[in-house]
């Protein structure tokens, strides 16, 4: 991760400032930027106010990255664990400061919009936003995560849709594994610069890594204009499409250690598709005031078809699957409304400058999940002929979230930021197969926080927090007596220090979270919750230095030596001590760029430490259900390059895992193995 080259003092006088000179720059910048929801902000004083560890990757860092996925760009930051189960990454897939990857403790958002197909009533991993349209990322920690939710344990993840300059370009990429990617863009904008539209149109296609092939199309759509001097609109629209020939099932052991890359469900499809609609309005009512409202829509039809059979058999000397002739199909249909108004307003109660936001959102969201059996083989993905529907229910949620904090400008040098975000849900099952499942349930919560910030000189600035964050129980967990209904809550810590002396920037934090009530992915919710059932505790840091002769060195690392269960679940074969799965105490990236004219190349390397397959710590990997295991440490290294011929016409490549290192990523019903040695090469040409 680059961290930006300027002077934290200059940034903190910036930040200190009034809010009406922020409006003014706002306000002249607006002709060049459509109005849209940054968690964290477009400019380094923006960044010095939040009293919270903040990461952001720009357009520089996904050009130097050349990334796959959202999740290669999401590996790049510190604290940020993935679990790789395909290279396209078609379904998120991470953990945060060592909570488990695959769960549903941070919020992801694109554009300030939430993504996750079920937040309130289903599994969140479904979607995962594609890497061809954005332009950078921002991932918000500690007490400032308060001003977003739920799902904010782990903090925020706010992915930016890049807005295509004037004029028509068209890049394309071929790669291993016969990949072919082609994205065009057009953008314009009128004689004053008021006005913008621009559309991102990809279309891409793989045999994939061991045969996990994928069709993808993904088209977005911006346009934006301003109203009069003081107000913004804009409206992005987006539809995505996919076909990924991608399964639970992974290889078994013998299998992987014979150097196998076979797809182990050749017939397993994951289909995708997904619209979504959202309007961002601003309103720079005066010097002191601004109101932010955004409105947002979405539906998602995802169709997991899995061949059935839990039996084995050898083939060519090494263990498989041995498959049947019926298909199981978990179909759900996701919508989603919502409406999120944030009012900012700078004053001077007590003497002193503050500024105060405050918020409201409320969504509703509703599912529709199926579960048929089909045969024969040829009417896997036909939903006309179902030989046995197993699952046949909608669920439905309504939220109303409300939101309030207050910065004290203290002094020049120490800011204090007081909030309170309280989050009321309503859940209902109507369940067609069975009507005594049907059922409902409600609950409200307060969550209260604060942070501040303090100058320890030009150099150095202080940073930290306390608040108390939650994620809402899974719906099965809720609606079952015999399981917690109330959500997953944690308290967070945090302190840190960051700043800038010379050519060099850093950030390091230390961060502490207690878990009540704390649901571990693949284990059902604990029967008597405690306060504390889970800690985690850990440090990390980051640190770019730019030599001024075209070299370049970022580097950042995180070290979680404590994740793990405070009480244990006996009667799942967790003890209190053990780890949490897929929550490694060691990670690192370290990047060596350079730049000299038109060339810029990168090495890049990612460290990624040993894991548990399940919170039962079993070291060998279990031959019963293929989930649980220790994952030993591996590390990839990247090779990327690009070069512009003229100003219209470049050319870029990379080399993943230039080492080759075979490694085992992730587990399920199988090892899931990271992917080999790969090369990419494509051009870009700006009419």
């Amino acid at each position: 991760m680059q961290l930006k080259n300027t002077s934290l003092v200059t940034a903190v006088a910036v930040a200190l400032g009034t809010m009406g000179s922020v409006s003014t720059a706002m306000a002249q910048e607006r002709a060049f930027q459509l109005p849209r929801i940054d968690v964290v902000g477009q400019t380094e004083a923006e960044r010095a106010r939040i009293p919270a560890a903040v990461n952001v990757l720009t357009q520089e860092d996904v050009d130097r990255i050349q990334p796959r996925s959202t999740e290669d760009l999401l590996r790049r930051v510190p604290g940020v664990y993935i679990k790789g189960e395909e290279e396209s990454a078609v379904v998120t897939n991470f953990g945060v400061r060592g909570i488990p990857a695959g769960d549903f403790k941070t919020l992801v958002l694109e554009d300030g919009v939430p993504v996750q197909p079920g937040i309130f009533i289903g599994n969140s991993r479904y979607y995962n936003p594609r890497v061809q349209r954005m332009e950078g990322v921002e991932v918000l920690k500690g007490a400032s995560s308060l001003r977003y939710g739920p799902n904010n344990i782990g903090g925020v993840i706010n992915f930016q849709t890049r807005m295509p300059e004037d004029g028509v370009s068209v890049r394309g990429k071929v790669g291993s594994w016969n990949t072919q990617e082609v994205v065009a863009e057009l953008g314009g904008s009128s004689p004053s610069g008021d006005s913008r539209f621009g559309i991102i149109a990809t279309r891409a296609e793989s045999d994939g890594w061991m045969d996990k092939g994928y069709t993808m199309t993904d088209v977005m759509v911006r346009a934006g204009t301003a109203i009069g001097e003081d107000q913004y609109i804009s409206a992005k629209f987006v539809y995505y499409d996919n076909e990924a020939n991608i399964s639970y099932r992974g290889l078994f052991e013998d299998a992987y250690k014979a150097g196998k890359t076979f797809n182990p469900a050749p017939d397993d499809y994951y289909l995708t598709s997904r619209t979504s609609f959202d309007v961002n309005h601003e309103w720079q009512i005066n010097r002191d005031a601004e109101l932010r409202t955004l409105v947002y829509w979405s539906e998602m039809d995802r169709g997991y078809w899995r061949q059935e059979g839990n039996d084995t058999k050898r083939v060519d000397g090494v263990t498989v699957w041995n498959l049947e002739d019926t298909f199981r199909g978990a179909v759900r249909e996701f919508e989603r409304i919502g409406v999120d108004s944030r009012l900012t307003l700078n004053h001077e109660a007590f003497g002193i400058n503050n500024e105060a936001e405050f918020g409201i959102r409320y969504m509703e969201e509703e599912m529709l999940d199926i579960d048929a059996r089909k045969t024969p083989f040829a009417l896997r993905y036909d939903t006309t002929h179902q030989s046995e529907l197993r699952e046949d229910r909608t669920l439905s949620a309504s939220n109303v979230g409300l939101f309030a904090q207050n910065r004290f400008d203290v002094t020049s040098d120490l800011s204090i930021t007081a909030g309170l975000r309280t989050e009321r849900y309503k859940v209902e099952r109507e369940d067609r197969k069975r009507a005594d499942n049907d059922g409902s349930f409600s609950d409200s919560h307060f969550l209260p926080g604060i942070g501040a910030t303090y100058r320890l000189n030009p150099s150095a600035q202080l940073f930290g927090g306390i608040h108390r964050a939650m994620a809402p129980p899974q719906v099965a967990n809720a609606l079952d007596p015999d399981l917690v209904s109330d959500p997953e809550k944690s308290t967070n810590i945090e302190i840190g220090v960051r700043g800038a002396t010379g050519s060099m920037r850093y950030e390091v934090a230390a961060f502490n979270m207690d878990f009540s009530n704390y649901v571990e992915p693949g284990i059902s919710a604990i029967a008597d919750p405690k306060e504390g059932d889970a800690r985690i505790r850990g440090v990390e840091g980051a640190v770019g230095y730019d030599f001024g002769n075209g070299f370049m060195l970022d580097g950042n690392f995180t070290w979680i030596p404590t994740a793990e269960f405070r009480s244990g679940i006996p009667e799942k074969g967790v003890d209190a001590g053990n780890r949490l799965s897929y929550s490694p105490e060691w990670m690192g990236n370290l990047t060596l760029a350079y730049y000299t004219g038109p060339l810029e190349a990168a090495l890049l390397v990612n460290y990624t430490g040993e894991v548990y397959g399940e919170a039962r710590n079993r070291k060998e990997i279990d031959p019963e259900n293929h989930r649980d295991g220790l994952l030993s440490s591996y590390y990839t290294v990247d090779l990327t390059g690009q070069y512009a011929v003229n100003q219209q016409f470049s050319v870029f490549g990379a080399i993943k895992n230039l080492t080759d290192e075979r490694y085992i990523s992730g587990l399920r019903q199988g090892i899931y193995v990271g992917p080999e040695r790969s090369f990419e090469l494509g051009a870009k040409y700006r009419f």
